[in-house]
């Protein structure tokens, strides 16, 4: 399984399409197989989906996202769990011992539209930045 976290300074992001990095990280029979940090490639309408499955991705993980990201990652066969916060090595930990459990998505809904990685306004009271 090959699994893709939103990434923030070594924390998951609340925000899945304005992360600035995702931690791509393969579990085999219960180990972590590779791990690397990659670029955030773009925020566009459907294009995280198709990159991140060409990736081998099967597995999203994040504080949220919306339902239409959510979606469309569905039509790629690709899992998503929303919810998920601290660091990337607790959630890593949970994740291969099967401990991990997803919850409400930390996003609320349209909270990203009309911005990008420039946006100044954040949803989240918890974070002064987005």
């Amino acid at each position: 399984m090959k699994v893709a976290i939103s990434t923030d300074s070594g924390q998951v992001s609340a925000h899945f399409g304005r992360c600035p990095e995702f931690t791509l990280v393969e579990v085999e029979n219960g180990n972590v197989k590779t791990k690397e940090v990659i670029q955030n490639p773009g925020h566009h309408p459907g294009f995280l989906p198709k990159f991140l499955h060409e990736q081998g991705v099967t597995k999203i993980i994040a504080g949220g996202m919306g339902q239409r990201a959510a979606m469309l990652f569905a039509e790629q066969k690709i899992e998503t769990i929303m919810g998920i916060s601290g660091s990337i090595e607790e959630v890593v930990n949970k994740l291969v011992k099967g401990e991990l459990e997803g919850g409400v998505s930390l996003c609320q809904p349209g909270a990203g539209k009309g911005y990008g990685f420039d946006k100044t306004i954040c949803d989240h009271p918890e974070q002064k930045e987005c």
